[in-house]
């Protein structure tokens, strides 16, 4: 693949297979990830890779990410940010600083991360953005025991509306913007799952199982592929058949 992709939340999960997938294929990879010596240990070594540490929710740290993909590769033609914050509190347990806190990382990280590979896309006059909400946004999922709370439900349907609006807003610059919504994927975000609650979860999947990060990181480079060269605004929904079940 003859692109260069910035990829957010690359030290692990789906950021993570998004990047080991894109270099075996051939592309350029920014990882970019609060956990540098984690990218290192998982992603090695390679002429087409480099890296940076930063917070999606600084904006000067998203620009230097942008800076490092123009001045390793010369271009930045993809985004794909799967940089977030998980949050498992109750609404009865959640205070004002973590609701606050989840939706600066989730949600203006978001902006400001597509924001900065947007700002390189319009000088090109061509480029794709992918971001990533959660099928938690379809069932309301409540917290507790490691799911995702109030905050971080709130958060990814942000992240849905904030998708539509940047690809109304972009695409005459020549530039899409997709989401991706994942179902429970086995990362490091459902460590806190107890056995039974994974059981249960997974017996509310046609296929029976949770998604492997690769799945997932699939759909994403299919977005940002110039296979998907006319879809924008659209959420793409990779969740095992979890949207009927039970």
């Amino acid at each position: 693949m003859d692109k260069t992709v910035l990829i957010t939340g690359a030290a692990s999960g789906i950021g993570n297979a998004c990047a080991r997938l894109l270099l075996e294929r051939g592309a350029d990879v920014v990882g970019f990830d609060p956990q540098m010596e984690k990218m290192r240990e998982t992603l090695g070594q390679h002429t087409n890779l480099q890296f940076i540490s930063g917070d999606v929710s600084v904006e000067n740290d998203c620009i230097n990410a942008v800076a490092t993909a123009i001045e390793n590769f010369g271009k930045l033609d993809g985004l794909i940010h799967c940089g977030a914050a998980h949050s498992s509190a109750r609404w009865d347990e959640l205070d004002p600083e973590e609701m606050n806190k989840i939706l600066a990382i989730n949600v203006t990280g978001s902006f400001l991360i597509a924001r900065a590979a947007a700002q390189q896309m319009k000088k090109q006059g061509k480029g794709s953005i992918v971001l990533t909400t959660s099928a938690s946004v379809l069932f309301g999922v409540t917290g507790g025991n490691g799911q995702g709370g109030p905050a971080y439900v709130s958060s990814k349907g942000a992240v849905l509306a904030l998708t539509r609006s940047l690809a109304r807003g972009l695409g005459p610059d020549g530039i899409r913007v997709n989401a991706v919504s994942p179902g429970i994927t086995d990362t490091p975000m459902v460590a806190g799952y107890t056995d039974e609650q994974k059981t249960a979860m997974q017996q509310r999947f046609p296929l029976g199982r949770f998604a492997k990060p690769e799945e997932i990181a699939e759909g994403a480079i299919y977005l940002i592929s110039d296979k998907a060269s006319f879809m924008t605004g659209e959420n793409m929904h990779i969740n095992g058949g979890s949207n009927f079940g039970g």
